[in-house]
């Protein structure tokens, strides 16, 4: 088994073959978004930073991907990136029509604040939970502007037609001005997060059981591309939401095959951007999140880098997801190694000032590139001749990092 001074002392070969599973966060959208992202932003991170990416389709059958070609100092390195899609099962649960929106809103809105679990997010970190009220404060307004609309229609109409006949003109409105704040849902993402929070607290914390197969599969298939001799790394890349889900499905690959040749090379890896585990391990039911959570911070199967910026008031930044879970083992924790990407540093003020407000922008910088990258570069780690594991090697915690739980002692696991 790896030890951690292999970890951190260990030289390692140069990465000539390597598989990525990105497992994107809650998003509907298709897997080519991802595809033109990765084509454009390699590019431009290339140009700045002085080495060669090159981008193909992929061909045949199989989940949805493409093939990179990276050039680094003359070392050379072909990587698969193949998209774990879950983007069937966001879009089924955001059908929901206006009525049954609000509903959602008073059933989520219930779970988080009468189990407490809002106002513990909030002393872990404002910013998430900042981002939590806000689809409730815009949904709330947007019904008040609604009102206001029809009240001021049905007084307007008063003058001129029967009372009864005012009052239902003047209601008729409230839908169509709600469904006109739906359209332009694109610009303001109110019923994009409610419906992200619902879908989390739907069962308290457990996944809904469409989800947990769709990890099966997931584990599946990673477990066979370790057991590929021709692989020299197999790297999985969580984003936002995607980070518990790559926690869950990577416990369940190592629980699998644990013992196995791969387990002992120090092949697998796991980069977390932009997490927000507490969002769904701190609901009362997560006690399989927080399992798996103990399990990977103890494992020697894998290396865990875990990327957050304090810029991104989408996610926990700087704070432990295995740690602030409440999930830490009480001797052995190895991972995950936190760090920051630094936006504030590793972007021009100009480029910074242009996202700063971009929130939604902001936490999908990670995946984009930087005008002057310090240690973290997407695309080397993603693309480049060195591991993870050798690219971080004797990386410890940023002197910043947050382990404070919040969560009560009888959730917390000892």
């Amino acid at each position: 088994m790896q030890t951690e001074a292999d970890y951190n002392h260990a030289p390692r070969p140069p990465v000539r073959r390597r598989h990525v599973y990105y497992l994107p966060g809650y998003d509907p959208f298709p897997p080519r978004r991802y595809r033109e992202l990765y084509r454009c932003e390699a590019a431009d991170q290339a140009r700045i930073s002085g080495y060669t990416i090159t981008q193909r389709p992929r061909s045949g059958p199989g989940p949805y991907g493409w093939s990179v070609t990276a050039e680094v100092e003359g070392q050379c390195c072909e990587t698969e990136v193949t998209i774990l899609q879950w983007s069937d099962i966001v879009k089924e649960s955001m059908q929901p029509g206006i009525l049954a929106t609000y509903v959602l809103l008073l059933k989520t809105a219930w779970i988080y604040l009468a189990s407490g679990v809002l106002l513990r997010l909030f002393r872990l970190r404002a910013g998430p939970g900042i981002a939590a009220m806000y689809p409730v404060v815009m949904l709330l307004g947007q019904l008040a502007v609604a009102l206001l609309v029809a009240f001021a229609l049905g007084w307007g109409l008063a003058h001129m037609l029967p009372a009864w006949l005012a009052y239902l003109l003047g209601r008729g409105v409230v839908g169509p001005v709600l469904q006109g704040f739906r359209k332009i849902d694109g610009r303001f993402f109110v019923h994009y997060l409610l419906l992200d929070f619902a879908f989390t607290a739907k069962h308290r914390g457990q996944n809904p059981p469409a989800l947990d197969a769709r990890l099966d599969e997931f584990a599946a298939r990673i477990g066979a591309a370790l057991r590929d001799p021709e692989l020299d790394e197999v790297l999985v890349v969580g984003h936002s939401s995607g980070v518990h889900l790559g926690v869950s499905v990577l416990a369940r690959v190592i629980r699998a095959g644990g013992a196995e040749p791969w387990a002992q090379a120090g092949k697998l890896a796991f980069l977390s951007l932009g997490h927000a585990v507490p969002m769904q391990s701190y609901l009362p039911q997560a006690h399989g999140l927080r399992a798996d959570l103990r399990y990977l911070a103890h494992s020697d199967a894998l290396f865990w880098l875990d990327v957050t910026a304090p810029g991104d008031g989408c996610c926990y930044a700087l704070c432990d997801p295995v740690s602030c879970s409440g999930a830490a083992p009480a001797t052995g924790k190895r991972w995950p190694i936190v760090i920051s990407a630094a936006f504030s540093q590793s972007l021009t003020p100009a480029t910074y000032r242009k996202y700063k407000r971009r929130y939604f922008r902001l936490h999908f910088q990670y995946l984009c590139a930087f005008d002057a990258p310090k240690d973290y570069d997407y695309f080397l780690i993603t693309a480049g001749p060195l591991a993870l594991a050798e690219r971080f090697r004797g990386r410890k915690s940023s002197a910043s990092t947050r382990h404070a739980c919040y969560l009560p002692q009888s959730q917390r696991l000892t």
